[in-house]
């Protein structure tokens, strides 16, 4: 660990006798939880009972050089349920970046996206953990105003270590409106290349060690209305149903397809988005699918719904469904098909719905269901889905969002939530779910520093946990200090656990400074950030966060 902490000092040695030639930036995270016994949730600690993830990033530029490193540490261990690769403390990224006029190269480690990411997407996101950077090289070529070139070659990011599989990837983006000079349309074309080559232990496989990977899309504008298209082919490659076990004898291709379009003025908006997906998991490693952590994952594959931040709309979370899965009769799966469409209205001032200060409406619908189509559970195990088929309906949300200003001190808002959840087809577990959800809020603005928010909600369910109620209260002393209790209560559960899941913190936030503390319950379940989630299970303690850039 010494010798890999080295290019720290380095760094930091290289910054103090250049100060006149180049900036240091960078910042650090610190994530850290007391777990405690709790006997209402029937819960102990865990054996090392405090533990934290911390980062810190350093990012060095002279010239067209940027170089940057992040050290990270999970001490005595990483918090709960996230990746035990991620263990110790060590360097975990580093890279060296050259920047000028139409080259842009890449050393080391770095993030990309090809398109909607669907075929090919590296990014970081701490509070998931996830961070599948690419350890390699990168290319990027832009010879005129309207064409861009991209060229990746590495291995992804696992713990402190790299995958076995190795990716390359090509991508072009042809800007067709500048090269045929419109004046108010948009138009572009892309192009994709993603290659996974992992070498197999199996005797005389049924497919090939290189999986390849295709993708077009094209992108309009005009005035007032879009429209965005991408369509995505899989080679054929061994079916992975649990994790750890490849399939030789199921060898299946996969595809994707995505359309969005809308149409937005001023005051309104219409946007709708459909998406196709059969066997789209997409792994370094093959036997890595299924995993937890998702760990090793190559392609971006968010839910598209409404990303909804009450939260008992968050219990019963959409995960989109790319896999392949036949385990009996009543439960079989290649994927998914569905979409979701938003329309957004501001009720004008002066009207009689706008009033003084105008009134903002939002509706979402979204819906998910199974491909359809025809599958052979038994050996040897197949399927032929229809394109445009639809199976068993995984999830539905249909939703409508209420702003309103009354004054200028006081502020509300309003929602009311359907939602239909198939668990035994998501979770692979058991039962449907039906909810109904309504939620208030209000925030009263005390003077141009002080501010108190109060938020009710309620959940009728009519199956698994049944009835739900909750509430927040918020103070902001001014902007920089602020403080919240809230509380869950599953005050309908029928199996005894009418479990409270309470939560009082505040925050101190100074210049790019941020510290928080808190104390209370985890609800067990899915936690999700823009369409992606891990699982966290219940407990109960104290923590802390400190967040700053420098």
């Amino acid at each position: 660990m010494t010798k890999k902490l080295i290019p720290f000092f380095l760094l930091l040695a290289f910054n103090a006798f250049s100060q006149e030639k180049g900036a240091v930036t960078g910042g650090f995270e610190h994530n850290s939880q007391w777990y405690t016994n709790d006997k209402g949730l029937d819960v102990t600690h865990p054996e090392n009972p405090l533990r934290s993830n911390s980062y810190l990033f350093l990012n060095y530029k002279y010239k067209n050089f940027l170089a940057g490193i992040q050290g990270e540490a999970y001490e005595s261990n990483a918090l709960l349920n996230y990746n035990p690769k991620f263990n110790g403390t060590n360097v975990a990224t580093y890279f060296l970046q050259y920047k000028k006029n139409k080259v842009d190269l890449t050393a080391g480690y770095f993030y990309e996206q090809f398109g909607s990411g669907l075929l090919f997407r590296s990014w970081e996101d701490r509070a998931l953990g996830i961070n599948n950077a690419l350890r390699g090289g990168r290319f990027i070529y832009k010879p005129t105003s309207y064409l861009t070139f991209k060229a990746v070659h590495g291995q992804q990011r696992t713990g402190f270590d790299v995958s076995k599989g190795k990716i390359y990837g090509l991508d072009t983006e042809i800007g067709l409106s500048n090269l045929m000079k419109f004046k108010t349309t948009e138009l572009s074309l892309g192009l994709t290349y993603v290659g996974r080559d992992e070498k197999t232990d199996i005797v005389d496989p049924n497919f090939n060690r290189l999986t390849s990977a295709y993708a077009g899309r094209l992108s309009f504008a005009h005035k007032s209305f879009y429209l965005t298209s991408e369509y995505d082919y899989k080679s054929k490659d061994a079916i992975v149903q649990v994790q750890g076990q490849v399939q030789n004898n199921f060898v299946k291709p996969g595809s994707a397809l995505l359309l969005n379009m809308g149409y937005s003025k001023k005051g309104f908006g219409l946007d709708g988005t459909f998406r196709r997906l059969e066997n789209m998991s997409f792994f370094s490693e093959r036997d890595a699918k299924g995993n937890a952590y998702n760990d090793r994952i190559m392609n971006f594959v968010p839910s598209l719904t409404k990303q909804q931040h009450y939260n008992l709309a968050n219990i019963y979370v959409y995960q989109a469904q790319p896999n392949v899965i036949l385990t009996d009769e009543t439960l079989v799966k290649a994927g998914e098909i569905g979409g979701q469409i938003d329309v957004f209205y501001n009720f004008k001032k002066g009207t009689p719905m706008g009033g003084k200060y105008g009134t903002k409406v939002a509706m979402n619908f979204s819906n998910w269901n199974a491909l359809g189509g025809t599958f052979y559970i038994y050996s040897p195990q197949d399927y032929k889905t229809d394109f445009f088929g639809f199976g068993k309906r995984y999830f539905s949300d249909a939703n409508i969002e209420i702003t309103k200003r009354w004054s200028d001190k006081w502020l509300t808002g309003f929602s009311y939530i359907n939602q239909y959840y198939n668990k035994k087809m998501i979770q692979e577990t058991y039962g449907v779910i039906k909810t109904n959800i309504v939620a208030a809020e209000a925030t009263y603005k005390i003077s141009t520093s002080k501010s108190l928010r109060v938020q009710g909600e309620h959940m009728w369910a009519d199956s698994d946990k049944y009835n739900w109620a909750a509430s927040i209260i918020e103070y902001n002393f001014n902007t920089k200090l602020s403080v919240y209790g809230s509380d869950m209560y599953n005050y309908g559960n029928e199996d005894g656990m009418k479990n409270h899941y309470y939560s009082l913190g505040t925050s101190y936030r100074k210049n790019t400074t941020r510290l928080s503390l808190s104390y209370g319950r985890q609800r067990g379940g899915l936690v999700c950030v823009g369409g992606v989630c891990r699982y966290v299970p219940e407990s109960s303690g104290i923590s802390l966060s400190l967040n700053t850039t420098f």
